[in-house]
């Protein structure tokens, strides 16, 4: 037997589980992180406290074009890697849910 708050969920996942793993609804969930990843990450290598890192900045230009470019790759994966793993932590919840609600 399913408790109210199961019941709950297993109805808002069966109203909501296509419209979550739609790439915009991804791109919302995942953004925050990413970006706080990418924007420490930025703020590490542009503050200048590693000498060898303002080294090379200051040698060749197209090293900011690289960072910025593995930043943008970060924020990505980021974002896909997260919405999908709360996708499927929430499919899996519902799949165990309406297991256990078949076998009372």
């Amino acid at each position: 037997m399913l408790t109210e708050d199961e019941k709950g969920f297993v109805a808002w996942w069966e109203e909501n589980r296509l419209r979550r793993k739609k790439i915009l609804k991804q791109l919302a969930i995942g953004m925050p992180l990413g970006v706080l990843i990418a924007a420490a990450t930025g703020i590490n290598y542009f503050s200048g406290w590693y000498t060898r890192a303002n080294m090379e900045l200051r040698v060749s230009s197209s090293g900011v074009l690289v960072v910025l470019a593995g930043l943008l790759l970060i924020v990505i994966f980021v974002i896909i890697f997260s919405a999908r793993h709360k996708w499927e932590m929430n499919e899996q919840h519902y799949q165990e849910l309406i297991s256990k609600s078949k076998d009372s």
